[in-house]
């Protein structure tokens, strides 16, 4: 019996799995901000299913953060995450704990095509390195390097480098988003908090403040167009995250592909679709037929990163 998590700055999501790592015999979501620390909302959950913390045979969770020396403290997480806690309480000598990019990164071998939305075929080399660029709370990147006859996952805090403005335009966002923040991150602009902050600036263009709306509602008003603003910065959110990713796709040479992960993609396909991403993603002046040929997909799977924390824990 393999106990799994993904663990989010919004939400986590805790699952069994018994056998097959695709279909987890019990799932359930928490909010992360309601629950003092993970310990508490494992023990919850386990005795939810009718079980007790004796029948878990291995522990994984993926962090939505970096790890180091076993714990896991982010600007993301209202409280740090112990492997050594959490393998006390669960009376195992050993729990992994893994960058949630890490996790997503290890589930991506078992996804299927149903999994997956195709934004660019690209050309794809069986043995080139794979990138895997999420938008969702934060922004995360990790990449896949071939080892063998499978992949080392390679995760990364390169959502927290420098914002690198590509016009007056988003120049201006940078100037606003550094009014209220010391460094202005690619996160503080292509996430959750990325997409409110465009909103904000948007909407500071026609000398208003802006409502006080969440990334969700944003986001659902630009789909549904009921808010020029809202899909304004939607647009604006897209090209940068396009853009972003073609950086990341060139810094690791992803000729395997690219993936978009996290909550946000498979929630804006429509306006995924319509070309403001891959216009960004490719605009790299002469390496741009590089772009061209590298795949890019979007993945619809919402449990990938709980798959990949549970093939760590099987190994």
């Amino acid at each position: 019996m393999i106990l799994a998590g993904d663990v989010g700055g919004t939400s986590t999501r805790l699952a069994l799995f018994d056998g097959d790592v695709r279909v987890p015999a019990r799932l359930e979501q928490y909010a992360s901000g309601e629950h003092d620390g993970l310990v508490s909302m494992v023990e919850a959950f386990i005795d939810s299913c009718g079980r007790c913390l004796a029948d878990v045979d291995a522990a994984a969770f993926g962090v939505a953060g970096p790890v180091r020396d076993g714990c896991a403290r982010t600007t993301n997480l209202p409280w740090p995450v112990e492997a050594r806690r959490l393998a006390r309480a669960l009376r195992l000598g050993r729990v992994q704990l893994l960058n949630d990019l890490e996790a997503n990164g290890r589930g991506i071998a078992v996804l299927r095509d149903e999994d997956l939305e195709v934004l660019q075929a690209g050309s794809p080399e069986e043995d080139g390195t794979i990138a895997v660029c999420s938008a969702g709370t934060g922004l995360g990147e990790a990449f896949l390097v071939r080892c063998g006859e499978g992949r080392w996952v390679f995760p990364s805090e390169g959502g927290h480098a420098d914002f690198a403005p590509r016009s007056e335009f988003e120049i201006e966002l940078l100037r606003f988003v550094a009014r209220d923040n010391e460094h202005v991150s690619y996160e503080r602009v292509c996430s959750g908090m990325g997409l409110v902050n465009c909103y904000r600036f948007v909407a500071s263009l026609d000398g208003g403040a802006g409502l006080s709306l969440d990334a969700a509602t944003i986001s659902a008003a630009a789909l549904d167009g009921s808010d020029e603003t809202a899909g304004a910065a939607l647009d604006l959110m897209i090209s940068i995250y396009g853009a972003e990713a073609g950086n990341l796709a060139l810094k690791t040479l992803a000729t395997g592909g690219v993936y978009l992960g996290g909550g946000i993609p498979p929630k804006i396909l429509p306006k995924l679709r319509e070309g403001g991403f891959l216009q960004a993603f490719v605009a790299k002046g002469r390496s741009a037929p590089l772009l061209e040929r590298m795949p890019v997909r979007v993945i619809l799977n919402d449990r990938t990163a709980l798959i990949g924390a549970a093939l760590a824990a099987a190994c």
